[in-house]
């Protein structure tokens, strides 16, 4: 465990952001005996595509979008002793052998990407008409537009409209290999695209 020196008059009596160290696969147990003591916390999760190693098969998890971490928000001088030894709370993160307040704004970023699903979103929203561009998998640098969303229940998949200079195919692509076009990127994309097909 490390040395806890006095910390700064301007952090000790204030209400600040922490970054709290769970023990191993329990970030879920110390946000919960956490918010038992009365602290506010976060423990930001996402869903991620996790493959059977034996099947083959692609399912859906959450998992914690920082493994091993949460915040918490309280006053130092006050509760952090009971947090210390709280069940599932390995330590504070520390910077030279004191616990580091948080960015009140660090905090607030990660709440807005929270959609109403409870989990962080880590891709852009495409809206229907956007100019997309693949980044990977057999259609790499093919450009087209984005038509919706497939709501499946094991994956997240999109359908485009891909457009050459002789053809158009409707494909579905996993999310994560599609990103918005920008506009600068667009005039680069085009004198490519004529030698792909």
């Amino acid at each position: 465990m490390p040395r806890i020196h006095a910390m700064s008059t301007q952090n000790e009596d204030t209400i600040n952001w922490y970054v709290v160290r769970t023990h191993n696969k329990q970030e879920e147990r110390a946000s919960c005996n956490l918010q038992a003591w009365g602290l506010e916390t976060l423990n930001p999760k996402l869903l991620v595509n996790k493959c059977n190693q034996f099947t083959g098969q692609l399912s859906r998890v959450v998992k914690p979008l920082f493994p091993g971490y949460i915040f918490a928000r309280f006053r130092f001088n006050d509760l952090y002793h009971k947090i210390r030894f709280t069940r599932g709370v390995h330590s504070l993160v520390c910077f030279n052998d004191r616990p580091t307040p948080v960015d009140e704004e660090i905090v607030s970023l990660i709440r807005s990407r929270i959609g109403t699903d409870g989990l962080v979103k880590t891709l852009a929203e495409l809206k229907a008409g956007d100019e997309v561009v693949i980044n990977d998998g057999r259609f790499q640098k093919l450009h087209g537009v984005f038509e919706r969303e497939m709501h499946d229940a094991d994956a997240d998949r999109v359908t485009i409209l891909l457009s050459s200079v002789s053809f158009q195919a409707h494909v579905v692509v996993d999310r994560a290999l599609v990103c918005r076009v920008s506009p600068q990127t667009r005039s680069s994309l085009q004198p490519r695209l004529a030698h792909t097909f």
